[in-house]
């Protein structure tokens, strides 16, 4: 700078001068040239510039373009110069660039290999040695190692001169020791007990399944989170003015663990004096009554209240009122501890469909995702439909992530829709061994498209060879025959099985269309042919299993009604499945029988998690003088009906014998609590009930078999994949106390 305040002063002095005209002007800048330039363009560095052309030189001006240019991070060095250029001058800018990094290292570190560590890194080779972004990046391995429990670990970077313009950058690592949370204190809290806080946050002392759940090690953006929980655990209980502290962290003696600390301030409890609103035209205010739960006399709830302005938003968003907005005003009152609610609605205007745009579909066709939105361009807006096209899309199951987003024009009071989808992998191919807690070594090829030609038709090849079961199969699946809601449905197997007293083997196919009769509810009509024998029956075996050995013709027709409202067909956390069937066989074969049933499952979303409700009912009799197949009988038993017995154990044996030989009738009730595990890896645990049974006749409907376990569900990216442990509560001599069973396959 001193540089150029003695240029100046030269200027001045030699513009004093007697014979000079303009002894009272600065000189004209005529040019700006910037010198040291290696690698940053030219035109970046003159944005910066202020000092025009064909002005006077001004030393404020050209001050802040030094200070303009260093904020740039680019230069360790910059200042200015002036020379006589034709009249007036020449001012030069001349700048020292950072050196470049051309080498970037870790060292120290042991339990983290580098390329886990430069995922956290922003900085990269060729970037510039800049001092503020290389201890920003020093930050974030600091967080990172902080994430993972080492509390005391160090990061210092060390920058090597390797020329003039390169230098290498080390991280020198100290990890320490992993610090355990020993204990989480809560203090100031008495309205709501400890062990309540404790309830609602994720930060947990380390115990014994933390190595599956990962926690037990302090997270900053975690504990933020809690915080916030445990505030919104006060507000839902009428604590509105309740302030939760900074929590004080601090390392016991040996640094091998730490004790957390939040402090709280509960203040008083407030209660609703009243609710009102204000602003509703299209709906009565009885409509809106019926959607507010707030009520006067009972402690003020947060939750409460975000729950009712939803319902009254979706009210107005389900008619087409798009934009409508209800916003919350309290007013406590300190002398009486009381809090008066009011809600604004601005009900603003009611909105139509404008266009439907679809992207991301690289393979399936438009009209393919099109048909399953519920809205056409044009139609009233409503985000009801709206929410169910969502579901119907990504329950198609060919898309890794399905994106709804709706994008208002006010101007033309119309909506349009941009639907975006990444595509998945939609086809499978397996070709290999396995085991299978049913039918021990398994061999299988199985080639499997979900989406075929992108026309989202379902084909499948399949080839199982195991120790109990040899089967064949091709089916194939069109959801939309010849252009119309109607689905069609065709498949042709082979089978041969091997039961304890004797085996089966059949050849059939089988043929089915189906409607949608409306958003939820559906039918299908089936027939089905199958040519079975019986054979190989043992000597020792039942009447029964005797009297139907030979070859029997089944040529059947099933007639079905599903409704079907789960948000999610794989991994479904609210709506049940509801079904019932019908089947007649004596169309033609040698087989005359009636079976039915009745399936209805149930999903209840419980914040993160899911309660599941299942009960089964089956009928089955022979008509015509005719005696129920063997094979038609209901076995139960098993990871599909009751998990921690056999394979029919829930149900009739023979008198003699003591073998399973099935029954005509079923009941078969589960009940379920299904967890997260690893989110992100939707991996998750589940705890179940069972009971049910299979009987002989009506006389003993009603006695069931009960059994309890627990198991994990990964949807995994081949497939949904389930193992669990199911314990028998009334054991009977022959059978195991325990079995762990598991499939590859869809849930129940």
């Amino acid at each position: 700078m001193s540089k150029i305040r003695m240029l100046f002063l030269l200027i001045i002095i030699l513009f004093l001068m007697p014979g000079v005209i303009y002894a009272q002007e600065l000189p004209v800048v005529n040019t700006i040239e910037i010198k040291g330039l290696k690698r940053i363009e030219e035109s970046a560095v003159k944005s910066k510039i202020t000092q025009e052309l064909g002005e006077p030189v001004s030393q404020d001006r050209v001050n802040e373009d030094i200070k303009n240019i260093f904020k740039m991070g680019y230069f360790d060095d910059a200042r200015a110069e002036i020379e006589p250029f034709e009249g007036g001058i020449k001012l030069i800018y001349i700048v020292k660039e950072k050196p470049n990094i051309v080498k970037i290292e870790f060292q120290g570190n042991k339990k983290f290999d580098d390329s886990k560590l430069r995922e956290k890194l922003t900085i990269t080779t060729g970037s510039i040695a800049d001092a503020v972004l290389i201890q920003d990046n020093a930050n974030r391995l600091r967080a990172f190692y902080e994430e993972e429990g080492y509390w005391l670990s160090s990061i210092v970077p060390v920058i090597k001169k390797i020329s003039a313009d390169e230098v290498s950058l080390t991280y020198q690592i100290e990890e320490g020791p992993k610090v355990k949370i020993k204990r989480i204190n809560i203090e100031g809290n008495k309205a709501i007990s400890t062990s309540k806080i404790k309830k609602v946050t994720e930060m947990k002392e380390r115990g014994l399944f933390s190595f599956i759940t990962s926690s037990g090690y302090y997270k900053r953006d975690r504990m933020e989170s809690d915080i916030e929980k445990i505030r919104d655990l006060y507000f839902n209980n009428g604590f509105i003015k309740a302030a939760v502290g900074e929590p004080r962290v601090k390392l016991t003696d040996d640094k091998k663990g730490m004790m957390i600390t939040i402090p709280i301030s509960e203040g008083d409890q407030f209660k609703i004096s009243s609710v009102e609103f204000s602003g509703n035209k299209v709906f009565g205010d009885d409509e809106i009554k019926k959607r507010i739960t707030l009520t006067s006399n009972t402690p003020f709830s947060k939750e409460n209240l975000r729950k009712d302005i939803l319902s009254i938003s979706e009210l107005y968003s389900e008619s087409g009122y798009a934009i409508a907005t209800v916003t919350p005003d309290l007013i406590p009152y300190e002398s009486k501890k009381v809090v008066e609610v009011l809600l604004k609605i601005d009900e603003g205007d009611r909105y139509r469909m404008g266009r439907i745009e679809i992207s991301g579909n690289t393979k399936t066709r438009d009209k393919v995702i099109r048909r399953e939105i519920r809205l056409d361009e044009g139609d009233i807006f409503n985000s009801k439909l709206l929410k169910r096209s969502y579901e119907r899309v990504n329950n198609l199951n060919f898309f890794e992530t399905v994106e709804v987003i709706p994008k208002p024009r006010p101007e033309e009071k119309l909506v349009d829709l941009d639907i975006k989808v990444k595509e998945r992998p939609t086809g499978f191919l397996s070709v290999g061994g396995g085991y299978s807690s049913i039918e021990k070594f398994i061999g299988m090829i199985d080639l499997t498209q979900g989406n075929l030609f992108g026309k989202g038709q379902f084909i499948k090849l399949r080839g199982e060879l195991g120790g109990r079961t040899t089967y064949y199969e091709i089916s194939f699946r069109e959801p939309w025959f010849m252009d119309k809601p109607i689905s069609f449905s065709t498949s042709i197997y082979r089978i041969t099985r091997e039961y304890i007293a004797f085996d089966k083997k059949a050849t059939g196919f089988g043929v089915s269309f189906g409607k949608e009769f409306s958003e939820y509810l559906r039918g299908d009509l089936a027939y089905n042919f199958e040519e079975a024998t019986i054979y190989n029956v043992s000597e020792d075996a039942s009447t029964i299993i005797k009297e139907q050995k030979g070859t029997r013709v089944t040529s059947s027709i099933t007639p079905s009604l599903v409704k079907d409202s789960r948000d999610n067909y794989l991994d479904p956390s609210r709506g049940s499945r509801n079904s019932i069937y019908l089947t007649y066989a004596g169309i033609g074969g040698t087989n005359y029988f009636v079976k039915s049933g009745i399936d209805s499952a149930w999903y209840f979303p419980l914040k993160k998690t899911t309660f599941m409700l299942r009960g089964r009912f089956g009928y089955a009799t022979g008509i015509w003088g005719k005696d129920l197949p063997l094979y038609e009988r209901f076995y139960v038993g098993g990871i599909y009906t009751m998990r921690g017995l056999g394979w029919g154990e829930a149900g009739p044996r023979d008198e003699k014998t003591g073998e399973v030989i099935g029954g005509t009738e079923e009941l078969i009730f589960n009940a379920e609590y299904i967890f997260p595990i690893m989110s992100e890896l939707r991996l998750k645990g589940v705890v179940f009930f069972d009971a049910g049974n299979s009987y002989e006749s009506f006389k003993n409907f009603g006695s069931l078999r009960y059994t309890t376990g627990a198991g994990v569900r990964w949807i995994s990216p081949m497939g949904p994949i389930r193992v669990e442990w199911g314990y028998n509560l009334d054991r009977k001599p022959g059978e195991k106390s325990s079995r762990i069973e598991f499939t590859f396959g869809t849930f129940f």
